[in-house]
C-alpha cells in the first residue's frame, strides 16, 4: 500500500503493495447491510444509527473554509523522543515483510530491529478556552510532520462557533514510523491491548497540560479517538480496551483485519476478531462509532490469505453486529472512494465529527 496524503486527516500512512487493484464493490452485493441510499451532497440525519450510502459525486463541505469573523484557535506543536518515554521505547522496524508462519497462517514471521524514533505533537486549543475550564478532547492518529490540514482546522473552528460540538482540544499524535507487522506503527495501533491508550495517557496528554496549560477532561464520555485505517482500529481498540478512558470513536477505512503481530492466542484473529468474536459475544459497551469505507477499498494487499483482509467486508460486518447489538453507530459505504475515501471526507468529515459529539455534556460537579 503507497503512501497516501489524507486530504482531511493530513496524515500519511504506508503499507505494502497490493499486486492488483482492488474490485469496485456495490452496496447491494450479497452479505452486504441493508443500505440507505443518499442523493448528491446528502448526509445521513444525526440522530440516526444505520447504514448509508453517498457518492460517487461528492460535495466539499461548506464548514472546510475560513469563515470571517469566526474566532480561531491556535496551534502548538512540539517532539516526543522515544529515549525520553517509558513506553514504546526502543522502537521496532524491519527491513523486510515477514512470511507466513507455516505452522499459523494467521501471523507472520517478521525479523525486527529496535529504533529510536521522534514523534509530532500537534495541539489545537480552542478561541473559546479558558483558563481553568476542565476541557474535552480528541485524539487523532497519524498525525502530520508538518503542519494539520487547514480545512480540518477550519472545520473545528466553526463547529464550535455553530455550537455543534463543545469547545474542545485536539491532539494530532504521528505515529512511530513504518507501518504493519513488525514496524512502530503497527506494533502502536494494529495490536488488541490498551498499551497505545495507555501511551496517550501517560506520555502524551501529562506533555499537552504541562506544556500548554489546559487541563483535559477524565471524563470517558468527553473523550473521542479519530483514525484513518490502521489509525481507524487504533481508535476503536483504545475505546474497548479503556473504555473507562474513550467512549467516542471515528474512523475511516478502519484496519479492522488481522493485522496484529506479534501472534497473541487471546486475539488470535487480530482486530478482525471485533466483528468476529468481541462486539457479538461481549456485553454492550458505551461506545459511540462512526465507520466508513470506500467502494474500492483494500482486499488482500499482502502475502497473507487469511480471508481476513478485506477492508470492505470487515466494515460491513462491523455494522451487522453494531447494529444486532444496539450500538450507536452511523456507517458510510463511500461509492468512487478508495482506501481512505479522501474525496468523500471533504463532503462527510465534519458531519462525522458533529455525529460523534451529539449527545456530549459535561459532567455536573456540584452534584
Amino acid at each position: 500500500m503507497r503512501k497516501l496524503q489524507m486530504a482531511m486527516l493530513a496524515t500519511v500512512i504506508v503499507c505494502s503493495a497490493s499486486p492488483a487493484a482492488p474490485p469496485v464493490r456495490k452496496f447491494d452485493d450479497p452479505g452486504a447491510p441493508p443500505f440507505k441510499v443518499l442523493k448528491e451532497g446528502e448526509l445521513p440525519p444525526l440522530d440516526v444509527y444505520d447504514n448509508f450510502v453517498i457518492g460517487p459525486k461528492y460535495v466539499p463541505a461548506p464548514e472546510r473554509k475560513r469563515v470571517e469573523g469566526v474566532p480561531e484557535g491556535k496551534v502548538e506543536q512540539f517532539v516526543i523522543d522515544s529515549k525520553e518515554t517509558k513506553l514504546f521505547n526502543p522502537g521496532i522496524a524491519r527491513k523486510e515483510f515477514g512470511k507466513v508462519d507455516p505452522k499459523n497462517p494467521k501471523t507472520l514471521i517478521v525479523e525486527t530491529h529496535p529504533i529510536d524514533y521522534k514523534r509530532k505533537i500537534t495541539v489545537y486549543i480552542p478561541a473559546q478556552h479558558k483558563a481553568g475550564d476542565e476541557m474535552p478532547f480528541q485524539v487523532i492518529h497519524d498525525g502530520p510532520g508538518g503542519k494539520p490540514s487547514a480545512e480540518l482546522l477550519n472545520t473545528f473552528n466553526n463547529l464550535i462557533a455553530q455550537k455543534r460540538i463543545p469547545p474542545l482540544v485536539v491532539i494530532w499524535v504521528a505515529n512511530g514510523g513504518g507501518d504493519a507487522q513488525g514496524h512502530e506503527r503497527g506494533k502502536e495501533y494494529d495490536n488488541m491491548n490498551g498499551d497505545y491508550a495507555e501511551y496517550i495517557e501517560t506520555e502524551v496528554l501529562p506533555r499537552v497540560e504541562k506544556g500548554y496549560k489546559v487541563k483535559l477532561t477524565k471524563d470517558p464520555d468527553g473523550r473521542a479517538a479519530m483514525g484513518n485505517s490502521s489509525g481507524g482500529s487504533a481508535a476503536l481498540i483504545m475505546a474497548w480496551f479503556r473504555t473507562d478512558l474513550y467512549h467516542r470513536v471515528l474512523t475511516t477505512s478502519g484496519t479492522f483485519v488481522n493485522q496484529a503481530w506479534p501472534f497473541d492466542p487471546k486475539f488470535p484473529d487480530g482486530a478482525w476478531g471485533f466483528h468476529e468474536t468481541l462486539i457479538p459475544k461481549e456485553p454492550k459497551k458505551p461506545i459511540r462509532l462512526f465507520i466508513s469505507v470506500g467502494d474500492q477499498d483494500l482486499l488482500n494487499p499482502n502475502v497473507m490469505r487469511d480471508d481476513m483482509h478485506d477492508w470492505v467486508e470487515a466494515n460491513h460486518r462491523m455494522a451487522k453486529v453494531l447494529k444486532a447489538k444496539g450500538y450507536e453507530y452511523q456507517y458510510l459505504f463511500c461509492r468512487g472512494a478508495g482506501h481512505s475515501v479522501g474525496n468523500a471526507q471533504t463532503q462527510f468529515l465534519p458531519h462525522a465529527i458533529e455525529w460523534v459529539w451529539k449527545g456530549y455534556a459535561p459532567k455536573d460537579k456540584s452534584k
